[in-house]
């Protein structure tokens, strides 16, 4: 995990040299194309009557639409260059190596990048709509952490909900779902010189029988192949063993589960 996450933060590193070029670049080209076209202009106010050789030209490349468009063109490639960068940021934030010691970190920040890079899995496909994800943060100061560590806990909660909610959309037609979309409501607070994080889920819920095993070692509901047992046995460790926090689940069934993590603000 320490190779894979230096590997990703690597390659964020590397984005951002070009994408800094080219959003420097496009930047430039945005006044300079303006006064192009306001030069343009003047020239076709003075031209009242200009010959068939330039009207044919202007027909040809289709000047008028040309000219419309492409501002257009630049301001959605300025937009992609600031959505690369903010992936770019989050992939660096989500893979930050873990030092020996903990270190200051915005617990909102790390529950930010995972859910952009999970992005692709919320959209909607042929079984379901769109997952929606709700984000009610408090204003919360950095914590001492291993944020590496607590992002892995972060995105094994999310991706299992998500997994939740593609399981209950099993015998519902895509307009059922809609009337109640499925949603992931992520909170955090501060409470008792703790940060609390709540990542809750509508989906179908669990019953007591599994909710009292679900952080034991190589348990999974998940059929063969598809879930190792693994993921929220480490992410008890981590949160318990190497943070002195505490984790917990609560679930009812036909109404959806709640993973609440609790972390001390101060070391003891």
């Amino acid at each position: 995990m320490s190779a894979l996450g230096n590997l990703v933060a690597g390659v964020a590193h590397e984005m951002n040299n070009p994408l800094g070029f080219i959003s420097a670049s496009l930047q430039q080209a945005q006044p300079i194309l303006s006064d192009i076209t306001t030069h343009l202009k003047f020239y076709q106010q003075a031209l009242p009557n200009p010959k068939d050789e330039i009207l044919n030209h202007a027909k040809e490349i289709d000047l008028d639409y040309s000219l419309e468009d492409l501002p257009k063109m630049l301001d959605a490639m300025v937009l992609a260059c600031e959505r690369l960068k903010s992936i770019s940021t989050s992939l660096r934030t989500f893979s930050r190596a873990d030092q020996t010691y903990k270190v200051l970190f915005n617990i909102n920040e790390g529950i930010d990048s995972t859910i952009l890079i999970l992005k692709h899995r919320l959209k909607a496909n042929d079984q379901r709509p769109e997952i929606i994800v709700v984000t009610d943060y408090d204003d919360l100061q950095p914590i001492l952490c291993f944020p590496g560590q607590l992002n892995q806990v972060f995105m094994n909660i999310i991706a299992n909900a998500i997994d939740a909610l593609d399981e209950s959309s099993a015998g519902r037609s895509f307009e059922e779902i809609k009337l109640n979309p499925y949603k992931i409501i992520v909170t955090t607070a501060i409470e008792n010189y703790h940060v609390t994080i709540s990542i809750a889920d509508n989906g179908q819920g669990i019953s007591e029988d599994i909710k009292s095993h679900i952080f034991d070692y190589l348990f999974t509901t998940k059929g063969v192949g598809k879930g190792t047992g693994l993921g929220l046995a480490i992410a008890r460790q981590i949160v318990e063993e190497k943070h002195g926090g505490k984790i917990t689940v609560n679930s009812v069934l036909g109404e959806g589960t709640e993973f609440i993590i609790s972390l001390p603000i101060t070391d003891n």
